[in-house]
């Protein structure tokens, strides 16, 4: 498809929450499942013969991976909170955030930093941070200062420990680019200025954010004609906004999350994508027209890859032993994951892709 770089989780924590992956790199402090490490040694091993790259993200603001929450778990003893079982989505992302406060989560989390960045690949000796396969370290997939209702105080919390994160990365691995996982606005509280604060220290290399049309209930996916072209409308703001700030920075940034359900909501694999297509061409115009002009945008992740993944559950929640998709436990499998045989998406990706190359040719 062209497709020349991933975005992939490289540690996960085991958690007894029905929404999370199974097996866990990470079964409580210190004890990682090797086979799993030999597993990412694998992949990297598999991108380097396709001259592909890979973004490997350390930890979690969800809970589909256990993550910041599970750390959290792990120290005060209590069990994790299932947004999608008690809906109270505020009150998880306050307990998530709380990881960015917690001496004995940082403590922990850096010891898995250096387990991963100072790794040597079992199956070809090479160090990890030597690897030119790894384009980035990033923190976390979404960090969050806080809930909707973020404090001045825990943005500075946030904005501390995106520094002295990078900070420690940067003293283990010279070389490598590091980034962040942000959301872009909708993930700082829609604090603008949090966004690019978070963006301006030393070691973040560039900007990153995400648009989801139909999780910010900008598009409704049951009623799709009526909500189409108020949800694009934001959406291209948005996407456009995020590139306005890059320049004005001069850096790059990287829309590294982005999709749209299968038409009125299906996880069928069956079920067309007319209006999914319709958003990934929207989005990739607007992406290459400012590439066109030279402008920040460095590069996508479509979110997310299926593949050949299958599932045959009639009410297409992920249980442990099924195949592992794009889609992650904590949604229905089919939701956002594009499937090897959604061809008529794998088009506008190809075509894409190929234009993308056209113009760095020049």
């Amino acid at each position: 498809m062209g497709v020349n770089n991933l975005r992939v989780l490289a540690v996960s924590e085991k958690s007894d929450i029905n929404s999370a992956v199974k097996p866990a790199t990470t079964n409580g402090f210190g004890n990682y499942d090797e086979s799993l490490l030999i597993g990412l040694d694998y992949l990297l091993i598999e991108l380097a013969k396709r001259d592909m790259t890979v973004v490997l993200y350390l930890n979690n603001f969800w809970q589909w991976s256990g993550g910041m929450t599970q750390y959290m778990s792990w120290i005060d003893g209590k069990p994790v909170q299932d947004p999608n079982v008690t809906k109270d989505w505020n009150g998880f992302m306050a307990k998530s955030a709380s990881f960015y406060q917690s001496e004995k989560a940082q403590t922990e989390f850096r010891k898995t930093i250096d387990k991963i960045v100072s790794r040597i690949n079992t199956i070809n000796g090479k160090a990890y941070k030597e690897d030119a396969t790894i384009m980035s370290w990033q923190l976390a997939n979404e960090p969050r200062p806080g809930n909707d209702q973020a404090t001045a105080k825990e943005k500075k919390i946030y904005i501390n420990w995106i520094k002295e994160t990078t900070g420690y990365i940067r003293s283990l691995d010279a070389k490598h680019l590091i980034s962040t996982g942000s959301e872009g606005l909708w993930g700082s509280a829609r604090d603008q200025q949090l966004f690019v604060d978070a963006h301006s220290l030393p070691n973040v290399n560039y900007l990153t954010y995400h648009m989801w049309v139909r999780n910010w209930s900008w598009f409704d996916q049951y009623k799709p004609e009526e909500t189409w072209n108020s949800a694009w409308q934001k959406g291209q703001d948005y996407l456009h906004s995020h590139i306005d700030w890059a320049n004005k920075m001069n850096m790059p940034i990287v829309l590294e999350e982005f999709g749209l359900d299968r038409d009125l909501g299906s996880y069928d694999i069956k079920a067309k994508t007319q209006y999914r297509d319709k958003f990934y061409q929207h989005v990739f115009d607007v992406l290459l027209s400012r590439m066109q002009k030279g402008e920040a945008i460095a590069g996508y992740n479509f979110w997310a890859w299926n593949g050949t993944a299958r599932t045959d559950r009639p009410d297409y929640w992920w249980q442990e032993g099924d195949d592992l998709m794009g889609d992650p436990p904590q949604e229905q499998q089919g939701m956002y994951g594009v499937f090897d045989s959604d061809k008529s998406t794998i088009k506008i990706i190809r075509k894409f892709n190929k234009s993308i190359k056209k113009l760095n040719e020049k």
